[in-house]
């Protein structure tokens, strides 16, 4: 693969459909928009990499949404990695980047830097949340957390809340190519069962962990067989293919798959970004009393307020924050 085709992989999420054995799919690839998300921060390798994963998958999972609409993740847990936060907003028209954005707050005291990433968080939960827009009330679905991994939370989550069974081959981590400056980059497939027209049937027990649904709860008969066979050929995949510095998504889709009819779809690119601003944080305060106020202002009079996904830096005047300002934020 050129520099040039490499350059035009490189952010992007491609959708496919395996039209033979009726199952979608999105190819994912991180480059740089992953070291934005990171270099807003100064998180411990092992934080890195938990982040590093939830944003890979927000990209893949998120591409399904529509236009101006908003895919968040959340996972929450009783450990030391308390919170892993991801946003992504669909683009604003057709054919313009989506944008996402994460963090991840823990306990710095008391993680375990050499203990395995996915055990940090402790017991808790995975969710997604889609907002629609204005006039509509979000989506929520939550699982508990089961399976080892991120992607594994994920894969529970759509059998578990959709009944779609879902699979998902990820790798992340720091790269060094010659010539150039270490920088983060990740790459993963996800597979889905298409949905039927009608809601699929689980069955009455439950075999995945926990008592929690899996793929074999849910497909029957030449389905369940089919859905195998495309998971065993996700299983053949090597990191290396997945990242993709020198293999490119058609042709891997195509080395993986080509007997199952892969029919690629326009990609979709994919950049950092955050939506945070004055207005919102002033939007934010607007519930709180003078009062309240008051106990968040600074010794020098200021109210500061620090965004946790891009670190921006806001200072205000707290006489013109609250239900009851004395002024607004222009004076008057």
């Amino acid at each position: 693969m050129t520099l040039g085709q490499k350059i035009a992989w490189d952010d992007t999420v491609l959708p496919f459909q395996l039209d033979k054995i009726d199952i979608r799919g999105r190819v994912a690839r991180l480059d740089g928009v992953l070291d934005q998300v990171l270099e807003q921060h100064d998180y411990p390798p092992l934080v890195e990499a938990m982040v590093a994963e939830a944003a890979l998958l927000t990209a893949l999972i998120g591409q399904t949404i529509k236009l101006r609409w908003k895919l968040s993740l959340q996972i929450r847990g009783d450990g030391p990695l308390r919170l892993i936060a991801t946003d992504y907003y669909g683009p604003t028209e057709d054919g313009e980047p989506a944008r996402i954005r994460a963090y991840a707050s823990y306990d710095a005291e008391n993680i375990d830097l050499d203990a395995a990433p996915f055990g940090q968080i402790g017991k808790g939960y995975f969710a997604i949340l889609i907002d629609q827009g204005n006039d509509m009330t979000p989506y929520q679905g939550i699982t508990p957390l089961a399976g080892g991994s991120l992607s594994a939370c994920a894969e529970t989550y759509f059998a578990q809340s959709e009944q779609l069974p879902t699979k998902f081959a990820l790798t992340y981590g720091r790269s060094t190519e010659p010539g150039e400056a270490e920088s983060w980059r990740a790459g993963g497939v996800m597979l889905q069962h298409m949905p039927k027209a009608s809601p699929l049937m689980a069955k009455d027990d439950a075999t995945g962990e926990e008592g929690l649904l899996a793929a074999d709860d849910i497909l029957h008969g030449d389905e369940s067989e089919n859905w195998n066979r495309a998971s065993i050929l996700l299983d053949t995949v090597e990191e290396l293919e997945l990242i993709g510095p020198s293999v490119a998504p058609t042709d891997l889709l195509y080395r993986l798959f080509h007997e199952e009819g892969p029919i690629v779809y326009d990609a979709q690119p994919i950049k950092f970004g955050c939506t945070c601003s004055e207005d919102k944080v002033r939007q934010s305060m607007s519930i709180y009393s003078a009062r309240d106020i008051a106990h968040m202002t600074k010794e020098d009079g200021s109210l500061t307020a620090d965004c946790q996904f891009c670190g921006a830096h806001y200072v205000m005047d707290p006489k013109t924050l609250g239900f009851e300002a004395e002024t607004s934020d222009d004076g008057q």
